[in-house]
């Protein structure tokens, strides 16, 4: 039985890029920052009330990443694929919740944040659609 899940993945253009943005504008904790005998740097961050949840900031050029046919992994194609829709900022990656979505908005818009939406109340919340400058989007929604 599964019962949680402990890592996700989120493929980024620029590690540093990702670590800015995730740590000193929105707040994320540092959970591992580690550079592994060949070169790969493993950084994962969380959000600060979810710790158990570790989100992968994993670098799409990563020589690890260039496996052969036939062996798991990627091949140079789904690289180059991947590579594309960050670069074109398309790739949608999940849902942040806030308790207050206009206030945050503010904050972190403040902070350089760059945003596809302004705060706008759906069925569901208040909802404002950002970018983490690295190819990857959110939405950050008040539940209702």
């Amino acid at each position: 039985m599964i019962t949680k899940m402990s890592h996700t993945t989120l493929f980024v253009l620029d590690q540093d890029k990702a670590y800015n943005f995730y740590v000193n504008k929105l707040g994320f904790k540092v959970n591992t920052d580690a550079t592994m005998d060949n070169g790969y740097r493993w950084l994962t961050v969380n959000p600060p009330e979810q710790p158990e949840l570790e989100i992968v900031l994993m670098p799409i050029l990563h020589e690890s990443m260039l496996a052969k046919e036939g062996k798991d992994g990627f091949d140079a194609e789904s690289i180059a694929a991947v590579k594309l829709l960050l670069e074109k900022g398309i790739m949608g990656a999940g849902v942040f919740t806030t308790p207050d979505c206009r206030a945050t908005y503010e904050e972190l818009k403040a902070k350089g944040v760059s945003f596809k939406s302004e705060p706008k109340e759906q069925f569901y919340g208040t909802e404002a659609v950002m970018s983490d400058g690295c190819g990857n989007w959110f939405s950050m929604t008040q539940p209702k």
